[in-house]
């Protein structure tokens, strides 16, 4: 991949965070206050007047400062009509649409760019408590403008994870149910938080050693990927590869306990793909 000069990243991270800002102050206008929910097509995906407020509100920023720019928004897909395709903003202006819609305080922006398809900036916004977590390629990685860094927890068995469930979980066998038992067996606690932008966020902060997922979009994860690159952490695939924002599944703890999450994970998906 090639560079992006310090200072060029700078200013696209002030810019998602004036975006992530504009698409907080919406969704809270909303808090509380939906006349309709709707589905998506998928049982349980669901999408409702405040997504998209605020993701409009979000791309208003983007398009005025980055016209040249590509942008992959949850409610409205691809924008493609750019002379710097290799720019990709990547946009859910509401990750967490049904704890938002039950009125559960668990939710957030989030907005990540990628450069040649790699997260180079992140920005995840909690409008409700106000947490704003910004990470730039190089730059490091801060939570209310303060340093973070992911925790230090060495062994899986004092760990604290967290997971989450797709949309298709009723249909597919690879459904992390497998994943979660196990590694709740293993670990001091597994939690599920609906988030996943914030759930990154919080490995990044230190406040969660590790989190695994699948059935993941751009969207969910580009913001967070970079937060706990840049905090320390080491984000792959299941399988401890490369990790591909498009491929749907993604491994991000601390570091320390990496290889033995992995290796769990690996184990699960093998057996629930040959049947056993």
């Amino acid at each position: 991949m090639e560079t992006i000069p310090s200072n060029d990243l700078a200013i696209y991270l002030d810019i998602a965070t004036e975006a992530a800002g504009a698409g907080g102050a919406v969704l809270q206008s909303y808090w509380g206050k939906l006349a309709e929910i709707e589905e998506k097509g998928r049982s349980g995906d669901l999408v409702t007047a405040a997504d998209r407020a605020a993701e409009d509100a979000i791309l208003s920023v983007l398009q005025r400062h980055f016209p040249h720019h590509s942008i992959l928004a949850e409610e409205s897909g691809w924008q493609r009509e750019s002379p710097q395709p290799e720019f990709v903003w990547a946009v859910d202006p509401l990750d967490g649409t049904t704890n938002f819609a039950h009125q559960y305080p668990f939710y957030s922006v989030s907005i990540g760019l990628l450069f040649q398809g790699e997260p180079v900036v992140g920005v995840v916004f909690d409008p409700l408590r106000q947490d704003l977590f910004r990470a730039a390629w190089g730059l490091g990685a801060t939570c209310n403008r303060q340093p973070m860094q992911v925790s230090r927890t060495e062994t899986l068995e004092r760990s604290l994870l967290v997971t989450g469930f797709a949309y298709d979980r009723r249909e597919t066998p690879d459904n992390n149910y497998a994943e979660f038992c196990h590694l709740t067996h293993r670990c001091q606690g597994v939690r599920r938080g609906g988030s996943a932008s914030i759930d990154l966020a919080y490995v990044a902060w230190g406040r969660l050693d590790g989190y695994w997922e699948r059935g993941l979009s751009p969207w969910d994860i580009a913001a967070g990927v970079v937060l706990v690159r840049e905090a320390g952490g080491l984000v792959t695939a299941y399988d401890g590869e490369r990790m591909d924002v498009f491929s749907g599944k993604l491994l991000a703890t601390n570091g320390w306990i990496h290889a033995a999450v992995s290796h769990a994970l690996t184990h699960c998906t093998t057996r629930v793909l040959l049947g056993e």
